[in-house]
C-alpha cells in the first residue's frame, strides 16, 4: 500500500486533535475530490514498518484523540489488508482513541452487502472503526459549513451501534 501524506496534527478530520492517514488509490473518481492526486494507488510513498512507528509515536500523545482514516480510498480491497495491521496495533496500544474513517463506499449497500462478501477483509476493517463518514463526494451537493463532510449525502455513522442493531444509527456529533 502507499500513501499520499499523514496529518500528525488534525482537526478537520474528524472529533478533537487526530492524527490522519491519506492512504493511495481510488477508483471512485467524485467530480471535484480535493484529493485527486491520491486516486492513484502508486501516489505517495510506500507504507512501511518506519511509517507504522511514526503513525504510533504520533498517536501516543495524551492530547490525540484518535486516528483518521481518508484517501484515496481506504476501503479499497488493496489497502484492507495494511489497515487492519495498523488498526490491530491502535486497539491494543491505544484502546482510548477512536477510530474515524472516510470513504466513498455506501454503509448498507457496500460495508454490509455485496461488496463486503466480495472482499474477505471488508467486515474485518469495518468492525474496528468508530465512525465512519460514508458515500461518494457530490460536487453538487457540496456543502463548506457540513461538519466532517463535504456532500451534504455524506452520512456521519456511528459503526459499533449500527451494527449491533442492523441498521444505520447516525452519529450526534454533539454527544461525541
Amino acid at each position: 500500500m502507499n500513501y499520499a501524506s499523514i496529518k500528525p496534527v488534525d482537526i478537520a478530520n474528524g472529533t478533537g486533535i487526530r492524527v490522519s492517514l491519506f492512504v493511495s488509490g481510488c477508483t471512485h473518481r467524485c467530480k471535484g475530490c480535493f484529493n485527486s492526486e491520491a486516486w492513484d494507488f502508486d501516489y505517495g510513498q510506500p507504507y512501511t514498518e518506519q511509517t507504522l512507528d511514526y503513525i504510533l509515536s504520533c498517536l501516543d500523545k495524551s492530547y490525540i484523540r484518535g486516528l483518521s482514516l481518508l484517501g484515496g480510498e481506504p476501503f479499497d480491497p488493496h489497502n484492507q489488508q495494511t489497515l487492519i495491521e495498523l488498526l490491530n496495533l491502535v486497539r491494543e496500544r491505544f484502546p482510548e482513541k477512536d477510530v474515524w474513517c472516510y470513504t466513498g463506499y455506501d454503509f448498507e449497500r457496500d460495508l454490509t452487502g455485496k461488496f463486503a462478501e466480495e472482499n474477505e477483509h471488508t467486515s474485518e476493517l469495518l468492525g474496528m472503526i468508530d465512525i465512519l463518514v460514508d458515500g461518494r463526494f457530490v460536487e453538487k451537493l457540496k456543502n463548506p459549513s457540513l461538519k466532517f463532510r463535504g456532500s451534504s449525502n455524506q452520512r456521519i455513522i456511528d459503526v459499533k451501534e449500527s451494527l449491533k442493531r442492523g441498521e444505520v444509527v447516525l452519529c450526534d456529533l454533539d454527544k461525541i
